[in-house]
This record gives structure tokens, C-alpha cells and sequence, in this order.
């Protein structure tokens, strides 16, 4: 995950950073913080990737870098 597709993920969703780290258990600051970043996070691996599940877990589904360049969208609801 880098920092626009958490922009992007957190926008799909119409999350404000302060829903996002209510889910996450992390600071506002530190949200802040890893969005005014480019490209590629930096920052505690467990931070990150309780970002990244607390989104995958909300439907955001993340597109790698494919030539396109990478993405998120959100998963069809199941039925």
C-alpha cells in the first residue's frame, strides 16, 4: 500500500482520518502523517498493516501496479 492509495481507499469509503483511526486504534496525527506521504509507507509495520486490514476488511480491495499503475476499488457486496 502507498500513501495515494490510502488517500483513495479512505475516500471510497467517505471516511474522515478520524473514522480511519478510530478503526485502526492509531492516532488522527499518525494517519496525517502516512497520507502527506508519496509513494511507498514508511513508518511500524504493525501500524500499517492494521491500517491496510481494518480497509480490506471494510471492501476496499487493492490493485498492484499492473502496468496502469496501482489502485484500490471497492469489492462487489456478496450476496
Amino acid at each position: 500500500m502507498d500513501a495515494e492509495q490510502l488517500r483513495a481507499a479512505r475516500a471510497l469509503l467517505r471516511w474522515s482520518q478520524q473514522d480511519l483511526a478510530d478503526k485502526c486504534d492509531v492516532s488522527v496525527p499518525t494517519i496525517k502523517r502516512l497520507e502527506a506521504m508519496d509513494g511507498e509507507l514508511s513508518g511500524h509495520s504493525n501500524t500499517l498493516k492494521t491500517i491496510e486490514a481494518a480497509l480490506i476488511a471494510a471492501g476496499v480491495q487493492f490493485i498492484p501496479e499492473n502496468g496502469g499503475g496501482a489502485g484500490v476499488r471497492l469489492a462487489k457486496p456478496r450476496a
